[in-house]
């Protein structure tokens, strides 16, 4: 997924349809002079609709289209003829869009399932025709209903990326090179902070042709859930991962320091975090013997399954598969 083909948050505006004004008009015949109300309906506007595409990984189409103009409806007319409804504007994002609203930052949906469509502004009501006006004491009603205007709103679309594993930890601990090892997934990878810019997902490769999805996201810093860095761009694509793995180098000074501050970041943007499956993957493990392993296995967090691996050497990568599989599965 190139960097610079990679949005994840755009401010668009969106206004649905204004209904169709009713008609008043009257029927009129060759000698009758008097002909009753016919006059019919306005049609309703269009809405604003958003619909899931699974195959869209960025909202990229959306950084130059930003107004989303629904059709209005058409007038009703005579002989009780129903306007035309305006089009509906079907405005296609991907899997884990969020919208919310940009003046108030309220929640308006989610999008999270395949073919999922959800009106997001409906379009406004047709106004009705004379006809519908008509009754036994008011046998020829001279008015009708305009249409209900349209809803106007400026929104906003964030996407947090659907992996089934999260990869988290500081800049250079190994991320994108565990995901270019583990899938076919070609992430940037160098030797300084924030290589990733972007998240990458790369597809695992398991046993007997099973899979899941792991989600390289740029490196977290402390102070991230303040905004530090990339801040709460970070933060907020782990949010939908079923498990997130730590990740900590092994030449780190104070292996216990760093994977505590990584959770206490992860809990001062969001608490809910830590309710999600974790391992510890502590990497780089290929600079260190087995005797310093062992070592410092008494000085590791505890309460959370760990696993020593090397991404240069595929040192125990088959086994954190394996891990990773049981985690998804239990």
């Amino acid at each position: 997924m190139a960097t610079t083909n990679f949005v994840d948050y755009v401010k668009i505006y969106c206004r649905s349809g204004s209904g169709g004004a009713g008609s008043t008009h009257f029927r009129k015949e060759k000698f009758i002079e008097f002909g009753g109300p016919d006059g019919g309906n306005g049609g309703r506007g269009g809405h604003v609709i958003l619909k899931a595409n699974p195959n869209l990984w960025t909202l990229l189409h959306l950084k130059y289209n930003r107004h989303i103009i629904a059709k209005n409806g058409q007038a009703g007319s005579g002989a009780l003829k129903t306007g035309a409804d305006g089009k509906d504007q079907v405005v296609e994002v991907p899997l884990g869009t969020v919208v919310k609203d940009a003046e108030t930052g309220e929640l308006l949906c989610e999008i999270t399932e395949d073919n999922q469509e959800v009106i997001l502004f409906e379009g406004g009501k047709g106004g009705l025709g004379n006809t519908e006006f008509k009754t036994a004491t008011n046998r020829a009603p001279r008015y009708s209903q305009p249409g209900i205007d349209g809803i106007e709103a400026r929104i906003i679309l964030e996407l947090k990326v659907l992996a089934d594993i999260g990869l988290v930890g500081f800049p250079n601990a190994g991320k994108s090179t565990l995901l270019s090892v583990v899938s076919a997934a070609k992430p940037e990878i160098a030797n300084y902070p924030f290589t990733t810019l972007v998240p990458n997902l790369g597809i695992v490769d398991y046993r007997d042709d099973k899979s899941f999805v792991m989600a390289d996201i740029p490196g977290i810093i402390e102070g991230a859930a303040e905004g530090r860095g990339l801040g709460h761009r970070f933060l907020r694509h782990i949010e939908r991962n079923s498990v997130l793995l730590l990740m900590v180098p092994a030449d780190t000074q104070n292996i216990k320091k760093e994977f505590g501050i990584l959770m206490s970041e992860l809990k001062q943007y969001n608490p809910e975090l830590l309710d999600k499956k974790r391992i510890l993957a502590i990497t780089k493990a290929d600079l260190i013997d087995d005797e310093l392993e062992k070592l410092l296995k008494p000085e590791l967090p505890k309460g959370i399954e760990i696993v020593f691996i090397s991404s240069l050497t595929n040192k125990n990568i088959m086994k954190l598969k394996d891990v990773l599989w049981k985690s998804l599965n239990e």
